[in-house]
């Protein structure tokens, strides 16, 4: 299982521009819990799941409307790669890098 734990600096490019924000995350075992910060304020991650070196999770959001968003990346070292779905908005991709 790789090493997930620790704050990663992420991008996702969205229709609303390039999205930049801090997904800290706290692993036990199988899953994981964490925070996903940034100019749209905080919010808690829900569902985290580490399956070797493969994250999803999932998290609500409230601007630029209320919706969940679900996420699925996968971790090399100290970098990771993946994408956000937005519900019928379509998938974006995702880029991060670990910072502590």
């Amino acid at each position: 299982m790789a090493n997930v734990d620790g704050s990663w600096d992420t991008l996702v490019k969205s229709p609303m521009g390039d999205q930049q924000a801090t997904l800290t995350i706290q692993s036990n075992g199988d899953t994981f819990t964490g925070q996903y910060s940034g100019a749209m304020g905080t919010t808690e991650i829900k569902e985290g799941r580490v399956n070797g070196d493969t994250l999803t999770w999932s998290l609500d959001i409230s601007v630029p409307m209320p919706m969940t968003l679900t996420a699925e990346a996968t971790v090399d070292g100290d970098t990771l790669r993946g994408q956000v779905t937005a519900g019928a908005f379509g998938s974006f991709p995702m880029t991060g890098n670990r910072v502590g």
